[in-house]
């Protein structure tokens, strides 16, 4: 699955999350903007230690706590979605209008993101047959990579 998918849902698009920032009177502070850049270039699931990792290469004033911080405001303005997937640390994602569910390999801790006309579907009739309409919904799955026999 494509990773690059913007905040509007374009895969050529990046997200602006220095606008976006800017926009709600945060100040981009330079460990911001490293943090940023890394986010903007990252695909996939990164935690916040990868990303640490990552800023504190190209600037070691940057502190976890920075890292932190910018995460927690970027998923509070809704510009990035945080997992706590089962057994490992939060990890977040760009927020696109793309829905999609995961599944996640309990050995190498790999994310696959995936989407299942079938399933959604099977969610509304269940969902319809108790009386409810879904608003929102995750969908993870586990597990472990098959032996060939």
């Amino acid at each position: 699955m494509d990773h690059s998918a913007g905040m509007n849902g374009h895969a050529d698009d990046k997200p602006d999350y220095e606008r976006e920032l800017r926009r709600a009177g945060v100040r981009i502070t330079r460990p911001r903007r490293v943090i940023l850049d890394i986010l903007v270039s990252e695909s996939g699931h990164p935690d916040a230690m990868e990303i640490f990792r990552k800023a504190s290469a190209v600037d070691k004033t940057i502190s976890l706590s920075t890292v932190y911080r910018t995460m927690k405001l970027l998923e509070a303005m809704g510009a990035i979605h945080r997992h706590a997937f089962e057994g490992g640390p939060a990890r977040f994602e760009q927020a696109s209008g793309d829905h999609h569910d995961h599944l996640i390999d309990l050995d190498t801790g790999d994310v696959i993101e995936f989407h299942s006309k079938r399933i959604e579907e099977l969610q509304d009739e269940i969902a319809r047959s108790l009386g409810y309409e879904i608003v929102h919904h995750r969908l993870e799955l586990y597990g472990r990579k098959r032996r060939k026999r």
